[in-house]
């Protein structure tokens, strides 16, 4: 990432904290993923017990593996053989963790979801919810979060679970009814009616899809 680049997405993290923080959510801005990893750790006391959605940012930053092996009760569903079981375990967790197939540069969130436990955990549940957000997910208005959450995020994840969409085939939306359909439920956060339960790490790097 070139200095331009990653100065201009420094001043838009700034701005993106404040809409945050009107919305009754908490934002933090990291400079690398190494440091959004200490941010993360630092919101989790050790003993906490934590699940997460599919969210390929937490794992790049490391936080994933970070729990694993520290003093953390992890709710790991694939170590689950009933998987139905771990997520059900999610919704009492201390902290939950996901990222966000887009949000807006003022602070809303959206997310997209198949089996929705994981926008379901977010809207509902767990005490704490944790997001690990790359600045290339951060758009304009909610019409392009909208629209980079199911022509962008949702074709690649569609590809990378093998799923028999259209999207999966020709890589862009077909707004389709596909049994295979991982656009089920759509989840627009504006607002925490509780404060302090919503998190969001902005990370000045290329995160997730």
């Amino acid at each position: 990432m070139n200095t331009n680049v990653f100065k201009r997405n420094e001043l838009l993290a700034q701005k993106t904290i404040a809409g945050l923080e009107s919305r009754n959510m908490k934002g933090y801005y990291a400079a690398s993923k190494e440091e959004a990893l200490k941010i993360a750790l630092d919101l989790i006391p050790e003993g906490s017990s934590v699940s997460m959605g599919g969210a390929m940012s937490v794992h790049e930053i490391g936080l994933s593996d970070a729990l694993k092996a520290g003093n953390y009760d992890f709710i790991d569903r694939d170590a689950y053989e009933d998987k139905r079981q771990a997520m059900l375990m999610a919704y009492d967790a201390d902290f939950f963790l996901s990222s966000a197939n887009a949000m807006t540069d003022d602070g809303i969130l959206v997310n997209i979801d198949g089996n929705s436990n994981r926008v379901s955990a977010i809207a509902q549940g767990p005490k704490h919810v944790i997001f690990v957000v790359g600045m290339n997910k951060v758009c304009s208005d909610l019409d392009s979060a909208m629209k980079r959450a199911r022509t962008v995020a949702a074709p690649v994840n569609a590809q990378r679970f093998g799923l028999n969409t259209p999207c999966s085939k020709k890589g862009t939306c077909f707004d389709c009814k596909s049994p295979d359909t991982i656009c089920c439920q759509i989840l627009i956060t504006r607002f925490s009616r509780h404060e302090g339960r919503i998190s969001v790490i902005l990370v000045n790097d290329e995160l997730g899809f």
